[in-house]
Order: structure tokens, then C-alpha cells, then sequence
């Protein structure tokens, strides 16, 4: 999966994995982040989610990673915040207030520039990647934050019934991924809602990993 399905996506509004409102999950299991008001919370691969606006609400300082700068701009305009834009080499930082995004490649993304992360919320990642990334991406997460707590949520269908992204991500890939660095513990699991239930039968797990 390369860059330009993503930018392409972005390009012609594809964005069927946006959400208008904050992530049910999330608002749901949030207090298992177990974080503070001036934390800061790291989202890779976040698009422009409204589950920022909803963070930033509760007094929490806003990290993320993104491919996308059409995506980073329209998160701006509809958070009504002027961002500073810096170049820092094959990123962009974009800042205003508790809100950070660097936008380009996560790979590219060090834990120096990253800075401190308190706690990860992965809805749109781990899934967004196929099978053969996933490895490198988990790994790298951990890397750049530290191994700081998260809060991921995965899908779980027959993936011969539907082409990714999201992604099936089962049970024991997850174990496998992040097992070596945390206790993984899932918290809960539903129904797939929305437009992912158009689609295919799908169940969604929040894990937690501290």
C-alpha cells in the first residue's frame, strides 16, 4: 500500500473511515488511558477525526501523525485554529495551542521529535495497514513513544468477504505484535456500526496495553 492510495483517497474525498462525531469506543473506554488533564495524547495515522476536538475537550494536549496535509489542513479549519507550520526535513509540524500534527511519513517520525507521549489511541492505524507493515509499525510506535499505555481498536471479519482498509486484525496478531512489550488485555467487543456494518459482518475489541 503505497502513499499515494492514501493522498489519493484525501484527493477525492474517499474518506468512507471518518466519522462526523467522536469514536463511540473512545468516549466509551477512554478512562482506561488512565491520563490527566495536560497529558499528551499521540494518534498516528489520525486523518482529520473529530476524536481531536473531543481529546482537546478534556483538557489534554494533542499529538498526531498524519500522511496528508489536505487532511491536517481541513482538521485546522474545523478546529477554527491558525496553526504555525514548520518544515523539520520529510516532516511538517503544524501547531496551535495543545494540538500538534507532523505530517508525512510515520516512519519518518523520531522519538526526539515526537517529544514526550503519555498515551496512544490507535482507531485508525494498526487497521489501515496491511499484514506486511504491520510488524514494522507496531514496533516503531513503541520506539518513538516510548512504550507509553494505549488504547487500540481492532476489527475482526472475514477478510475474504472485504478488501482492506480497515483491515482484520485478530486475536492472536495482535498478541503477537505488542505481547513482548505490554500486557494486552482486551476490554471489550461489539458490533461493527455504521459504514463498516454496509459492508461485512465485523466485530470491533478495545484493547487495552499497559
Amino acid at each position: 500500500m503505497t502513499p499515494d492510495f492514501w493522498h489519493d483517497r484525501w484527493q477525492t474525498n474517499r474518506i468512507g473511515f471518518h466519522e462526523a462525531e467522536a469514536n463511540r469506543l473512545l468516549v466509551a473506554h477512554f478512562s482506561q488511558l488512565e491520563v490527566s488533564a495536560g497529558d499528551r495524547v499521540f494518534l498516528p495515522l489520525c486523518g482529520k477525526t473529530r476524536d481531536v476536538a473531543w481529546l482537546l475537550a478534556q483538557g489534554l494536549q494533542v499529538v498526531g501523525a498524519e500522511l496528508s496535509r489536505l487532511a491536517i489542513e481541513q482538521l485546522f479549519e474545523e478546529l477554527e485554529l491558525v496553526p504555525d507550520i514548520t518544515e523539520l526535513g520529510p516532516l511538517t509540524r503544524f501547531e496551535a495551542q495543545d494540538i500538534t500534527m507532523f505530517v508525512g511519513d510515520i516512519f519518518d517520525l523520531d522519538a526526539q521529535t515526537l517529544d514526550r507521549v503519555d498515551a496512544i489511541y490507535d482507531r485508525a492505524a494498526l487497521v489501515a495497514l496491511p499484514q506486511d507493515m504491520r510488524a514494522r509499525y507496531s514496533q516503531h510506535l513503541i520506539t518513538i513513544t516510548g512504550g507509553a499505555r494505549q488504547l487500540l481498536i481492532s476489527f475482526d471479519y472475514d477478510q475474504s468477504r472485504m478488501d482492506g482498509p480497515p483491515f482484520s486484525v485478530h486475536t492472536g496478531e495482535i498478541t503477537h505484535l505488542y505481547a513482548g512489550q505490554y500486557s494486552v488485555v482486551p476490554i471489550a467487543r461489539t458490533p461493527a456500526t455504521d459504514r463498516m456494518k454496509e459492508r461485512c459482518d465485523a466485530i470491533e475489541t478495545v484493547w487495552v496495553l499497559r
